[in-house]
């Protein structure tokens, strides 16, 4: 199979589709936050925090919706903590989010081993399966790469299209943006600037959380230590590249998942044979790097991002 068949069959977009469901959540959850105003470093932690919550929570018995929902509260306390600390304290919101990724990673592990300490391989569930939406998932081509996915793809699209119409269609969307933009603006108008921002962390972390989780409900059946893998860091690379829109994030994300994609797939070529495999792991990294660095030169950061914001100062 030669590259222009690779890019032109139905099983190689629905594994780009599937890889990039979990950072379209967790990069629409880093979005959230700096629209307000809040660079939320705490993300590939928290991530790592869902995915095991979600799968331990099923694996004791919640159903898979229930595990998403603990994925999610555990997501948002976290962003509790990290909004607190960065936002009324207005401590380094790089040293607040490197910081929770340690203590989200060493408490996540921790758990772990105290929950399951003689088990030397995780156990499995049964994780979300793909569900082929009607008629839909008939289209060729298309069909099987948008249409025979598991709901949580699904749920990754919806979110990020319902995030893009609150933040340009609605007046708390105008508020978390103001907020990010010019808080002084919003604080004129009555509004709590505190509030917002911690209302868009403790939010946006949640989603990020339930990034995790799809890696161990959705993707896979189980959890193992380092499955995330540097996709937080990627996310947020990606929300760069989107310029703080939902929507150019997730073509984003499918960019970066179609590489991922990619070099699996030529490894199993002929080129896999005389080039070191090594040189197909870096290749989506450096490939999206350079779309980063071609993208983000017109990109718009938000103006009052990482800025602490006092009430009655300017």
């Amino acid at each position: 199979m030669d590259l222009f068949d690779i890019l032109l069959s139905a099983s190689f977009w629905a594994a780009a589709i599937r890889i990039a469901s979990p950072l379209i959540f967790a990069t629409i959850g880093e979005l959230i936050c700096e629209r307000a105003g809040v660079l939320n470093l705490g993300i590939e932690g928290i991530m790592v925090a869902g995915a095991f919550a979600g799968w331990i929570s099923v694996w004791a018995g919640l159903p898979l919706w229930g595990g998403v929902a603990v994925a999610l509260l555990v997501g948002m306390a976290f962003g509790a903590l990290h909004s607190v600390l960065s936002v009324p304290f207005g401590l380094s919101q790089h040293v607040v989010g490197v910081g929770i990724t340690l203590l989200a990673t060493s408490v996540t592990f921790y758990t772990y081993r105290v929950v399951l300490p003689e088990v030397s391989s995780p156990p499995k569930i049964q994780a979300f399966q793909p569900y082929e939406i009607p008629l839909l998932s008939d289209i060729p081509l298309l069909g099987p790469a948008l249409f025979s996915q598991t709901p949580l793809t699904y749920a990754a699209f919806v979110l990020a299209l319902i995030t893009g119409l609150v933040l340009f269609r609605t007046p708390l969307g105008l508020a978390v943006r103001a907020a990010g933009e010019n808080p002084s603006a919003v604080a004129a108008q009555g509004l709590s600037v505190t509030a917002i921002r911690m209302g868009a962390v403790i939010v946006g972390s949640g989603f990020m959380a339930v990034g995790g989780a799809f890696l161990t409900m959705s993707a896979f059946d189980s959890f193992f230590f380092d499955m995330v893998g540097g996709r937080g860091w990627i996310c947020i690379a990606l929300v760069v590249f989107g310029a703080w829109r939902p929507g150019k994030a997730v073509l984003g994300a499918i960019l970066f998942a179609a590489f991922d994609a990619l070099q699996i797939r030529v490894q199993q070529t002929s080129l896999g044979t005389v080039i070191p495999y090594q040189i197909f792991l870096m290749m989506p990294y450096v490939l999206s790097i350079l779309a980063l660095v071609l993208m983000s030169r017109s990109a718009q950061v938000p103006a009052a991002l990482m800025v602490p914001f006092n009430k009655g100062t300017r």
